[in-house]
């Protein structure tokens, strides 16, 4: 496997902070640290970085800590310029006497891991994976406010006085929150009884928004997916949100080397643990939890609805597995067929 360092001459490791990014050269051949400097996270702070590492002749590639939060705008700015850029997940921290660090040491480990590692990565794509991307936060947190706002509304209503308690009695949440909309001040109510009518009106349109701000987040994601990948949807259990979040993780063709990487990203690949004449395997609780959970729904929508898969299921229950461990399987042969799906893209009509 060629490494970094048979590729290019020096690597530019950044540390990269809200209002500050440090950049250490690093020369391939040896790791030594020969250029150091600290600049703005604007524009021209950005050039200077380039114009650091002008400085410095032969090929080059930036290692980047955080190219999907702090780094961004820097990867944005390399990108456009045709710059190579690696992506760092967790740099190496190595132990540090008296627990001493400095944004110039971590941004020269930033550089020699790059060096050091085997499998390198690439920053995430813009474009339409950003766009899902942001419409994703936003519809969560419209629809945890929601949650937040229902969970209120609910232990207000077991606690309210009789004459508005009386009004819930029996409903489901969706019908508690039509009957608090409703809810009028009276003035035959006392203090006690008038807040809590005021508070539930408020709980339910505040419910109201946010529930309408998730469909309208959903309504956006769903078009840009039928304009990029429409061929997701096809898939049995694919909807919406589930497409949009497995495009997310996978960004763009060529990021992953090949499907058990991918599986990998998802924690639903097994994790090796044998030892002597044992072997077994266990459960990866890493990688990207919302993929995980992307798998977990198009997996039970199959075991529900897919004649094959219920078939399958029935099969591995026979050959003793558990259900919980028939879902693993499943997961890992989902996120195989989704990669491969993904990479290679049917033809446009």
């Amino acid at each position: 496997m060629t490494m970094l360092a048979e590729l290019v001459d020096v690597v530019i490791g950044v540390d990269t902070h809200k209002h500050t990014h440090t950049a250490a050269v690093i020369t391939a051949a040896t790791g030594a640290a020969v250029d150091r400097l600290s600049v703005a996270t604007d524009p021209n702070g950005y050039g200077d970085l380039v114009a650091l590492a002008d400085r410095h002749s032969g090929l080059r590639a930036w290692s980047i800590e955080g190219t999907g939060s702090y780094g961004a705008g820097l990867v944005r700015y390399l990108a456009e310029r045709g710059e190579v850029v690696i992506e760092l997940d967790r740099p190496g921290r190595k132990a540090r006497r008296n627990g001493a660090k400095s944004d110039p040491i971590d941004a020269e480990n930033a550089g020699r891991e790059a060096l050091a590692r085997e499998h390198l990565a690439q920053p995430r794509a813009t474009g339409e994976r950003a766009a899902l991307t942001v419409l994703i936060a936003a519809r969560r947190s419209a629809i945890d406010a929601s949650t937040v706002a229902q969970n209120q509304l609910q232990a207000l209503v077991v606690t309210a006085p009789e004459i508005l308690r009386d009004r819930f009695r029996r409903q489901s949440t969706a019908v508690m929150v039509m009957t608090a909309t409703r809810l009028r001040a009276n003035r035959t109510f006392d203090v006690e009884t008038a807040a809590y009518a005021a508070a539930l009106g408020d709980l339910a349109r505040r419910i109201k928004t946010m529930q309408t701000e998730a469909a309208k987040h959903e309504k956006a994601i769903l078009a840009i997916i039928k304009t990029w990948r429409p061929d997701l949807l096809d898939e049995q259990g694919v909807g919406p949100i589930v497409a949009a979040t497995v495009l997310c993780a996978w960004s763009h063709a060529g990021r992953f080397r090949d499907d058990a990487a991918f599986a990998n990203l998802a924690g639903v690949a097994p994790i090796p643990a044998s030892s002597g004449l044992t072997t077994r395997y266990r459960l990866n609780r890493y990688g990207d939890r919302q993929l995980n959970w992307a798998l977990h729904v198009v997996v039970l929508c199959r075991l529900r609805h897919d004649p094959a898969t219920r078939a399958y299921a029935e099969r591995r229950r026979a050959e003793g597995k558990t259900d919980r461990e028939i879902k693993r399987c499943l997961k890992r042969y989902v996120a195989r067929q989704l990669f491969r799906l993904l990479e290679n893209p049917p033809p446009a009509p």
